[in-house]
């Protein structure tokens, strides 16, 4: 009999995702549990219009990914610190502080995880920092490190 899961099973399947299961397993257990429905016509296009319903949202998510990229690559952000006299930082400029500025100077918002620093900054200069805004989208951001 075929069904569609309604969540993940252990060493049966994952959610939304039709598999073939023997009449016993599927009208004993996964449907009064309410862990399956049976693959019906009507069970088949609601599945259908859901998979399509997120691939346009991620389309849309991909689309807003790639528009920040390029205002991202039109950037070059400033960060100002305390240094010595050889261009060495006091402490060092982390992915939390570059997130912050993009959110306060230009109303971007870039989660800190998804900056691409090896290390924190220690020297002053400019460098270009790649961001991983979605799957196969990066943007890449000047940084320019100058002593206050």
């Amino acid at each position: 009999m075929k069904v569609i899961l309604k969540q993940d099973i252990k060493g049966v399947g994952k959610k939304d995702e039709i598999i073939n299961a023997s009449d016993g397993y599927a009208r004993n257990f996964l449907l009064p549990k309410g862990l399956a429905v049976e693959a019906n016509n009507e069970n088949m296009s609601k599945l259908k219009a859901k998979e399509d319903s997120k691939a346009y949202k991620k389309e849309i998510e991909k689309e807003e990914a790639k528009k920040i990229a390029d205002r991202l690559s039109k950037i070059q952000l400033k960060v100002e610190v305390k240094a010595g006299e050889n261009g060495k930082i006091f402490g060092g400029v982390s992915a939390k502080e570059i997130a912050d500025l993009l959110k306060s100077n230009y109303d971007i918002e870039v989660d800190k995880k998804k900056i691409d620093l090896k290390e924190t900054i220690k020297t002053l200069g400019l460098r270009t920092i790649t961001i991983k805004l979605y799957d196969g989208v990066i943007g890449n951001l000047k940084v320019d490190v100058i002593s206050k």
